[in-house]
Parts: structure tokens; C-alpha cells; sequence
């Protein structure tokens, strides 16, 4: 039946972008040629949330430690928001290299 996911992140700077994921977050990949990476995620989750309308999804990527993760991000000069302390984690928001923005967070509930 389903064997995986797979998100996509549209960026003005794709190249920029590419090279965040591959060079600093270091995940694993393959090349389709022409320069089309896709990139292997870590275990993921998911969760149905109720809202006004239909149609909306979010990514977040997880850590083990916000504060060393906005830390080393610092040092590769990617801008983390200030960490938020939510019910469910500690929250940050980068901005990639091509001006989008991901969240990541430390969780505090259980994983599947």
C-alpha cells in the first residue's frame, strides 16, 4: 500500500536551497541528473489537525536539542527565530537560504 511520502519545498532560490539541505543539514540523496536532488528524510510523523478549510499542510523537521540546533545553525549563519516553548515542544523557525521559512522543533510528546 503506502511506502513513504514525499514533500517538496518551492523556493525562489532553489540552487541555495538545495545546497542548505545537502551541505549543512547533510541528508542523504540522489541525483535525477540536471541537478533535481531528492532527499532522503529522517523517521517521520504525521498529524490531522481541525481547521476552518481543507488544504493545508505543514512541515516541520524534529531535533533532540533546540538550543545546540540554533546553535550550529548560527555558526553556518542561518537565521533561527527565537525558541518558542509550546505544550507540545521548543519551536524555532529558520530561514533558509532561499527566503522560506521551516520550522523545527525539540519534541516533548511521544513518538510513534
Amino acid at each position: 500500500m503506502i511506502t513513504g511520502a514525499h514533500s517538496i519545498i518551492y523556493s525562489s532560490d532553489a540552487e541555495a536551497d538545495l545546497n542548505f539541505f545537502k551541505n549543512i543539514l547533510k541528508f542523504p540523496n540522489v541525483d535525477l541528473g540536471h541537478g533535481w536532488l531528492i532527499f532522503a528524510l529522517p523517521p517521520s510523523e504525521m498529524a490531522v489537525h481541525p481547521a476552518t478549510e481543507s488544504g493545508l499542510q505543514e512541515l516541520y523537521l524534529m531535533c533532540d536539542d533546540i538550543n545546540s540546533f540554533v546553535e550550529e545553525m548560527a555558526g553556518h549563519k542561518i537565521i533561527c527565530s527565537e525558541i518558542e516553548d509550546q505544550r507540545w515542544g521548543l519551536l524555532t523557525r529558520l530561514t533558509l537560504p532561499g527566503g522560506g521559512r521551516l520550522g523545527v522543533y525539540e519534541p516533548r510528546h511521544a513518538r510513534p
